[in-house]
């Protein structure tokens, strides 16, 4: 591992320990070259599927947006930020476990769908009527009816 402050090649590892989280090895290195110590952090690269939109386009499949349109559809719900990790982390999860290189975004609609009709009905409803694109009153009436 090369030095962050001199750039020399050659470090060494002080001590190693798992991280507070678990999901990764934290390691204190010095340099013998400027004597000055740093931290490096090891994690697993796990790669997620590209998500496959509508009209074809591959793009990667990002947290941020996958939170991004949970939080909306919970705007002011009674949910807390664990319930939305745990339903996140659910997700990806099952996206791992498909073991495909690719999920359409339908699907991946499908599973934030599951994961709000467990947490919070209203959430789910309000995600399903923009998702599956709702054009008029009897559609809500059917998806009510569902729940």
């Amino acid at each position: 591992m090369r030095c962050p402050f001199c750039t020399h090649g050659d470090t060494q590892v002080v001590e190693t320990r798992d991280s507070d989280e678990g999901d990764a090895v934290r390691r204190r290195r010095k340099c013998p070259s400027c004597d000055r110590r740093f931290t490096t952090y090891e994690r697993a690269d796990i790669a997620m599927p590209v998500v496959v939109k509508k009209d074809g386009a591959r793009v990667e499949f990002t947290t941020s947006k996958l939170r991004a349109s949970m939080q909306l559809a919970l705007r002011k719900r009674p949910v807390s930020v664990e319930q939305i990790d745990d339903a996140m982390e659910r997700i990806q999860e099952q996206l791992l476990a498909s073991a495909q290189r690719e999920v359409s975004s339908s699907r991946l609609g499908e599973l934030v769908m599951r994961e709000l009709k467990r947490i919070d009905k209203v959430a789910y409803v309000r995600f399903a009527s923009v998702y599956r694109s709702f054009e008029d009153v009897d559609e809500f009436r059917k998806l009510i009816r569902d729940i």
